[in-house]
């Protein structure tokens, strides 16, 4: 039926997505030695997808999520945004109740564009 709303369901729960848009982070990237040298300013957004619970206890917690996706950019230093989104991926699928994860990075080093970027989605059997 149009503008029906549809949800998967798991023994009763159901399957949906949190999403975490625009979550600016400070780290050390780049392939050169001297663009790592200095903290970079980039974009994430992340889409989680979590099987609902119907009380708060079962939820995700999406500050923590993006307190703690910041904490793991700042821990050390990469060359690659695609490494960066890989390490996010693995954090959100090893510490929180996310069944698959979608991790895009935006980073402001190419002129004359708006960012270049990443998007890869993970699953926990993909890094289990």
């Amino acid at each position: 039926m149009a503008g029906e709303f549809h949800n998967s369901t798991y023994g009763g729960l159901m399957k949906d997505q949190i999403v975490i848009r625009g979550l600016e982070l400070l780290t050390h990237i780049g392939v050169p030695a001297e663009e790592r040298a200095e903290a970079q300013k980039l974009r994430v957004h992340l889409t989680l997808e979590v099987i609902r619970f119907p009380e708060i206890e079962g939820t995700v917690d999406y500050k923590a999520v993006a307190d703690r996706v910041r904490e793991s950019a700042a821990e050390k230093e990469r060359k690659l945004i695609e490494t960066l989104a890989q390490d996010i991926a693995a954090v959100v699928l090893g510490e929180f109740e996310v069944s698959k994860v979608r991790v895009e990075v935006e980073k402001f080093i190419l002129p004359e564009t708006d960012w270049v970027g990443v998007i890869l989605e993970r699953s926990c059997s993909e890094i289990n």
